[in-house]
């Protein structure tokens, strides 16, 4: 691999951390198969480019945007804790529905922002070439998340959403208003993962429609690959653990598909990630196994 893949591997698996610490709210924190962010990733990308194109600067576009993901968390709670639509099939709902809605809100397929200005050619110094100012501002972006994410989780609300994520019979009975917790968990979780769209969008030049295929994949894997490397129960090693699948994820992907021994192309990105989520699953098993077997 060459230096400028290795940069680019972390650029985006910083990116696709946002996703993961906002798909590890929903499905670890609230047990709550999410499927929307399929649909807010996308949503992310383009509220950020269409407004940039329109003349609004990058930084309150991505915030915008990260609003606008919110929102479309906040859909996916309601029409299962108000509604009582089954927690899969709502987000499946929300997913569907944001396509139409991204088209509408771009107006076509895909938006360029090639020379329009974005966060990263406001922020990067004239010194440093943006393939290493990029992953940099990103890293401290991503850290910001994360340092956020372990003290709102020891807040109030944040043991709240958690509590209801583990027991929701019993944070009922502390006096737990466990509907208002999905609403905000989910909120915060398709919040992160529109950041990383919008991000993703300024990063690449624009957004398109198929963007966020398989949103859900990636950040599935980044978390079981991050849990399998960093096994922990604290959270915040956990979140760091996140990140670091993240990040993990995104350099085998890359080291395969550049790989002149292996072989492969860029159609075979679904299985390749199909294959590591399956090997980060089988690891804890054999660590089980071969511990059980010393042990005794």
């Amino acid at each position: 691999m060459s230096l400028f893949s290795l940069f680019g591997a972390l650029e985006i698996g910083l990116i696709f951390s946002l996703v993961a610490l906002g798909v590890f709210i929903s499905f670890r924190l609230l047990r709550f198969p999410d499927l929307t962010v399929d649909g807010s990733f996308p949503l992310g990308g383009a509220v950020a480019a269409v407004l940039i194109s329109h003349g609004l600067d990058p930084f309150s576009a991505t915030a915008i945007a990260t609003v606008a993901g919110a929102c479309a968390g906040l859909v996916t709670g309601w029409l299962n804790v108000r509604l009582k639509i089954m927690d899969l099939l709502a987000s499946i709902l929300v997913m569907i529905a944001l396509y139409s809605i991204n088209l509408r809100i771009m107006g076509k397929p895909n938006v360029p922002l090639i020379t329009e200005a974005t966060v990263f050619t406001v922020l990067q110094p004239d010194w440093i070439g943006d393939y290493i100012a990029r992953p940099v501002i990103l890293a401290v972006v991503v850290l910001l998340a994360k340092l956020l994410l372990d003290w709102f989780f020891t807040t109030q609300t944040g043991l709240a959403i958690r509590s209801t994520g583990s027991n929701p019979r019993m944070a009922r009975s502390q006096g737990v208003a466990t509907g208002t917790m999905i609403l905000c968990g989910m909120a915060l979780s398709n919040a992160l993962v529109a950041l990383g769209g919008a991000l993703f969008a300024q990063t690449q030049g624009g957004a398109d429609i198929s963007m966020g295929i398989g949103t859900i994949v990636i950040g599935l894997a980044a978390v079981i690959v991050g849990e399998s490397i960093l096994p922990s129960r604290r959270l915040v090693l956990v979140t760091l653990a996140v990140i670091v699948g993240a990040i993990v994820y995104r350099f085998f992907i890359a080291l395969a598909l550049n790989s002149d021994f292996i072989g492969l192309q860029a159609q075979d990105l679904n299985l390749v990630t199909a294959l590591l989520v399956a090997v980060a699953l089988v690891i804890p098993q054999f660590k089980r196994r071969w511990f059980g077997r010393k042990a005794s």
